[in-house]
């Protein structure tokens, strides 16, 4: 799941050579990390000076008290006394979780070791024993002994700890927090036969190094689900995704969860990450999980945090986005992380101590800017595309995750994406023929309304292989319109609209069914239409010469048209049963409450409005999420497929409208 980078402080390595070095035979290797290490830091293309003087000091540490290798320790620490100054410097937002409680203990452990020549009383470092010291008052001793916290993930940097009480917080797989370097560190202390068998299987698969972390699965799995979802590659990945995610599931628990399985303790990210996923995938998850994260009106990454992170909340805010009507806990997680988020954005505060990428705030601006409600999947995934850094991205602890950033995801989506577009731009081709045969301008309808019509169409179901659902899409939004118009012209008579009705009704073909706008033009060419749908436009049509445009539900035959398109069946009961009549209403009632309004989230009138709508929305995602068997899952999706495509015409105006139809329909990647 993960590529070695870094090794959190020394206490692995020195473990293994002091008291086991016997059944380690690969430890040797470790030389090799370390003099990567100390050159690097981890990574040779990101200088972060946490990272790399907390490497090198644990690497001059191990090998002084190895007392091996001298030249090279002297060479660490030359490295630090020309760098520590510059731990001034570097943005707080990028200190690793434990620093602070780690560094001063191994400059203790130097100078205990007689290592005289490394700067100690640089201001910089009472700074970092201050902040220590603040975390360590948070979270006191008998808190860490009791129940798990952060603070297990560095338990090399604390003293006299009662091992007997520690010992009940290790994992079932014998970690501490999923951390090597506690985990050894408590194996030098206790010899515990848990702790030797986690750091023996860790040794073994990473060839005498350690990872930060291990194991990161949840994280792993759960990231990489999101990547080639955003992306716009999922449909390639179904099978793939319904196993990570039924391995989730797995390890799901009432505390939420954290990056690696049986943890025994929870972050917000992964937490945030694991139940939007879960939920939008029609598994049973409660709300509960969130609570632990809440203190008074804010969340936290976890408990006692000290400094949020961006990427976290980001995830909060995307998880609060499914939210159902009255879960009071999402709302207020919606509410705290938008604000949060916003602030970042007004201050350019996004540098992460959990992902290190130049895009996060390019990510983060347009995923504020297009909220779920209003989303439209190839949309954003070309933004997405545009912004994903690919392998350049770093992970915590400079870790590279191959399963979550890589270039193959990158190309994949790369390719697809102009397949698809290629695909649209030659049935956008064909709708230009189709307007100027039956002469569509002459009718008031203008290219620019036959181009966001399709791209309504292509952006939400962009698949090549359903050309007729898009199509056929398209053309309904056109018809629609056109009998709008007509049927509501004042220069149109009562006579002349009911002659019209009649024809309609009564023009049939045995086999197939045409529908004509009589004196406008061809209505579908050489498409089936059923009985089911012939009842729904005569019906639509009757409600437009009886005036009762209050009613005037065109989104209920968009629905009908993209279901009998797609495959989807949709009979005659079907449309009469409750529960298809429950998605119809809710379905209305969005639709004509977004009517003729533009959505903002500001306070007064406008605002009211958005709030009303986002309950309607809540509830139609409740009934599309929530399992039944009654309908057809498809069918439900396309009823908030459509309701999602009325927000987003109420979020944005037509400028924006027309850079999202460029990049979707024309520009290539």
């Amino acid at each position: 799941m993960c590529r070695l980078m870094k090794q959190h402080g020394l206490l692995l390595f020195q473990l293994l050579m002091e008291m086991i070095c016997p059944s380690f035979p690969t430890v040797f290797n470790g030389l090799q990390i370390i003099n990567f290490l100390m050159v690097h830091g981890g990574d040779e293309l990101v200088f972060l000076s946490y990272d790399r003087l907390l490497n090198t000091i644990a690497c001059v540490v191990a090998l002084r008290t190895w007392n091996i290798h001298h030249s090279k320790s002297e060479k660490g620490i030359t490295f630090i006394k020309e760098n520590i100054q510059k731990l001034q410097d570097e943005n707080e937002d990028h200190m690793p979780c434990g620093f602070e409680v780690v560094f001063p203990a191994l400059l203790q452990k130097a100078q205990n070791l007689g290592i005289d020549n490394i700067p100690y009383d640089v201001p910089i470092l009472k700074e970092i024993y201050a902040a220590r010291d603040r975390k360590l008052k948070r979270i006191p001793k008998d808190l860490v002994h009791n129940v798990p916290t952060s603070l297990l993930y560095s338990l090399e940097g604390l003293k006299d700890l009662d091992w007997e009480k520690l010992l009940k917080l290790q994992t079932p797989l014998g970690s501490f927090l999923t951390s090597p370097a506690s985990t050894a560190f408590a194996l030098m202390q206790t010899k515990d036969e848990k702790c030797f068998r986690y750091l023996d299987d860790i040794v073994k698969e990473f060839q005498g190094g350690a990872p930060a972390a291990y194991p990161s699965d949840l994280f792993a799995r759960l990231w990489a689900i999101d990547r080639v979802q955003r992306l716009g590659i999922s449909r390639f990945f179904t099978t793939q995704i319904k196993d990570c995610l039924d391995h989730v599931y797995r390890y799901w628990s009432e505390d939420g969860i954290f990056g690696g399985r049986l943890a025994r303790f929870s972050d917000v990210d992964v937490t945030s990450m694991g139940f939007r996923f879960l939920r939008l995938h029609g598994y049973n998850v409660t709300l509960d999980v969130l609570n632990q994260f809440k203190n008074n009106d804010k969340f936290s990454c976890f408990v006692y945090q000290m400094i949020e992170s961006t990427t976290p909340i980001y995830n909060l805010y995307r998880a609060s986005q499914v939210q159902f009507h009255g879960e009071k806990i999402l709302e207020e997680a919606k509410e705290f992380s938008y604000s949060f988020l916003q602030e970042r954005l007004a201050s350019d505060k996004f540098l992460d101590k959990w992902v290190i990428s130049k895009h996060i705030h390019d990510e983060i601006r347009k995923g504020l800017e297009m909220p779920w409600y209003a989303s439209l999947p190839s949309a954003e995934a070309k933004y997405y595309i545009e912004h994903y850094g690919g392998e350049d991205d770093k992970w915590i602890y400079l870790l590279q995750m191959p399963d979550i950033s890589n270039n193959k995801n990158l190309e994949h989506a790369k390719l697809d994406f102009n397949g698809c577009q290629a695909q649209h731009q030659r049935e956008w081709y064909f709708l230009g023929e189709w307007y100027g045969n039956f002469k569509l301008q002459e009718l008031g309808i203008s290219k620019k309304d036959l181009l966001l019509a399709y791209f309504l169409a292509a952006a939400n179901i962009f698949e090549p292989d359903r050309s007729n659902v898009r199509l056929a899409w398209a053309k309904s939004q056109i018809i629609i319109r056109l009998m709008t118009f007509y049927f509501t012209r004042e220069s149109n008579t009562l006579e002349e609209r009911i002659d019209l009705l009649l024809k309609f009704k009564n023009f049939k073909c045995i086999g197939k069914r045409k529908r004509y706008l009589i004196s406008t033009y061809k209505f579908y060419e050489s498409t089936k239409m059923n009985r089911e749908s012939s009842i729904l436009w005569e019906t639509w049509l009757s409600k437009l010469n009886d005036e009762d445009l209050e009613y005037n539900d065109e989104a209920e035959l968009l629905v009908h048209t993209i279901n009998t398109c797609a495959g989807y069946m949709v009979s005659e009961d079907m449309l009469q049963h409750p529960e298809y009549k429950k998605f119809s209403k809710l379905k209305t009632k969005s639709v004509i409450s977004l009517k003729n309004i533009k959505i903002t989230r500001d306070k007064g009138p406008q605002g009211i409005k958005y709030k009303e709508i986002e309950t309607d929305m809540q509830a139609l995602v409740q009934l599309v999420l929530q399992e039944n068997d009654e309908i057809d899952s498809n069918i439900e999706q396309t009823f908030l497929m459509v309701v999602k495509i009325c927000n987003y015409l109420a979020f944005f105006d037509q400028e924006t409208t027309g850079v999202h139809i460029s990049k979707v329909v024309f520009e290539s990647v």
